[in-house]
């Protein structure tokens, strides 16, 4: 089954790399217009060169003024966007007794405020153009397994992740009657430019043999989801939560 998103604008924070950047170029391959939102814009545009109808942005999810410079000059390319992921994420990594706080804080504030303000920004925008009319308006935030799961290491990073699925709850309640759809998405552990190196290790080696089908999650296994939740197909699905992890989480 395919999901159709000609004629639909999209707004993808955290796009310069790994999941966000495949993210771009399924709603491209599936006909939609797309925004490429991230601090290293560099990257975003070099993406956009090779999708079409793309634009790159610079943004910087922790700063308000960059979320609304960032929209501005997404309307002004496309018009009103129609759907929204919020991706952008980071961790520190390490037990929680040695993480500095400088650390706590970019978690934190990348994570769950970032998706936010990314979120509000175009739930704004959204309804201002219309979207309790044209019942279009789709935002997606991408939260992880780990919202699932308790282990040693980056257990702030777990806590935001959980705290999207909740935000996304509460969001969707909040525009139940503007047209706007908001979902989370929870992948499992896939392989990234981020954790490549540690996936490589022994270690890492080992964390795969642990799960359930020693492997890890193919970033197109998000694909099918992603596009139907900002396609109309989803018209009657908000405030859910969808966990796509081969079974990692179990």
């Amino acid at each position: 089954m395919t999901f159709s998103l000609s004629g639909r604008t999209v707004f993808v924070a955290g796009a310069s790399s790994g999941i966000g950047a495949g993210f771009a170029r399924a709603i491209s391959s599936a006909g939609g217009r797309v925004v490429l939102g991230a601090r290293r814009v560099d990257r975003c545009a070099k993406l956009a060169a090779e999708l079409g109808e793309a634009l790159a942005v610079e943004l910087d999810v922790t700063d308000e003024a960059s979320v609304r410079t960032a929209f501005d000059a997404a309307e002004a390319r496309f018009g009103t966007i129609d759907g929204v992921i919020c991706n952008a994420g980071v961790g520190t990594g390490g037990r929680s007794t040695d993480v500095p706080e400088d650390g706590l804080r970019r978690v934190l504030d990348t994570n769950l405020l970032g998706a936010m303000l990314v979120a509000r920004e175009a739930g704004r925008r959204l309804i201002a153009g219309g979207s309790r009319e044209h019942q279009r308006g789709r935002v997606v935030l991408i939260g992880s397994i780990t919202a699932l799961q308790s282990g040693t290491g980056d257990a702030l990073y777990a806590a935001t992740k959980a705290g999207l699925a909740h935000l996304g709850r509460q969001l969707a309640r909040e525009w139940m009657r503007q047209g706007i759809n908001v979902n989370t998405l929870q992948p499992g552990w896939i392989a990234t430019e981020i954790n490549t190196d540690w996936f490589a290790s022994e270690r890492g080696q080992a964390d795969i043999a642990a799960l359930h089908r020693r492997r890890l999650l193919d970033a197109e296994a998000l694909t099918p989801t992603l596009l139907y939740l900002l396609s109309d197909a989803s018209a009657q699905v908000t405030g859910a939560t969808f966990t796509i992890d081969d079974g990692q989480s179990l």
